[in-house]
């Protein structure tokens, strides 16, 4: 959705990946301009060892300093651990800048960072609400279990496996309290539209579009070759439940982090979380002139992601294009 007129935000939270040099002279670049042209904004930094001198701690929780934007200097890895710092409450709007790689939820390279900030702080952007997911956990006796985890909020997705085991798994699938089927495989994904493209689609999943509100189950090398990718309604509660026939327990990650092993007859429930994450797009700050006239989309109306299923995962490039593209950069 198109955001105008916003307010300035007045605070700003930094996440950036290890402080490799090229980071550090970035993130010093990119913190000299905002204090000298937004003097009035509180810059804010996660409590680490590498944090920027002008930058006051702030530390994640009920009881955290509020922040108007994030803002992160790394890769796709940066924006799902600034994903987890939000388990709760509203996330603010994120600007992310890659440090040179590439990704689908990067669509600032720091070079850039002057028109997106401006563009940010007088809020003439447009903003892709990603949905999130949120998970708790059950035991044998469908009785909830107390984690550390069960507010963990989810930006690609809740992945069961078996982990070293050499045993399959072999999971019970509900589907809004209705038994779905009995998986017996490697593990099952359960992935938000933005997590499609990542573990997911490995696994054979299908793409879907960032906006859609959707909940994708993957299944991960299946015993039978019947079990095929489904994709559910936000509204859909998925819980994943252990087989008491199982033969081994199962690893349970969460973007990508190892937080919890589920013994047969414990659950995991997965369903739509109420905080998506808002991400600001490339093309709600692309300058008119910037568009050829009579070509493309203006501004604030090209789909980011239109353009990265292009570039990033060259989608139905056939090998004659592939090498018509190599010979004419050549």
């Amino acid at each position: 959705r198109r955001v105008s007129n916003g307010i300035s935000p007045k605070s700003v939270l930094i996440v950036n990946k290890l402080r490799t040099k090229p980071v550090v002279d970035a993130i010093d670049v990119l913190l000299k301009y905002i204090r000298e042209k937004y003097p009035e904004v509180e810059i804010y930094h996660e409590d680490r060892p590498d944090i920027p001198e002008c930058a006051k701690v702030w530390h994640p929780g009920p009881d955290a300093k509020p922040i108007d934007l994030v803002i992160t200097l790394g890769g796709d890895g940066t924006i799902l651990h600034a994903s987890s710092l939000f388990k709760t409450g509203a996330v603010p709007p994120v600007l992310s800048f890659s440090m040179g790689t590439l990704g689908f939820l990067l669509p600032f390279h720091i070079d850039d960072y002057t028109k997106a900030i401006d563009s940010a702080f007088a809020g003439r952007i447009t903003v892709l609400h990603r949905m999130r997911l949120s998970c708790t956990f059950q035991d044998s006796g469908g009785e909830r279990i107390d984690t550390q985890c069960e507010d963990w909020q989810v930006m690609n997705e809740v992945a069961l496996h078996r982990g070293s085991s050499p045993h399959l798994n072999t999971i019970d699938v509900f589907v809004d309290g209705q038994h779905l089927t009995e998986a017996v495989s490697d593990g099952l994904i359960v992935s938000t539209p933005t997590g499609s493209t990542a573990y997911s689609l490995s696994a054979g999943g299908p793409i879907v579009h960032p906006s859609l509100s959707a909940i994708v189950l993957t299944p991960i090398c299946p015993r039978s070759l019947s079990f095929r990718p489904l994709v559910f309604p936000s509204s859909s509660s998925i819980t994943l439940r252990i087989s008491e026939r199982s033969r081994a327990s199962a690893g349970l990650s969460m973007d990508g982090q190892v937080s919890h092993i589920l013994s047969p007859g414990e659950a995991v429930t997965v369903r739509a979380s109420l905080y998506p994450i808002p991400c600001i797009n490339r093309s709600s700050i692309t300058e008119p002139e910037d568009i050829l006239e009579g070509e493309g989309a203006g501004p604030g109306k090209e789909d980011d992601w239109v353009r990265d299923i292009n570039n990033l995962l060259q989608y139905n490039a056939t090998f004659r294009s592939k090498a018509l593209t190599r010979h004419s950069r050549s």
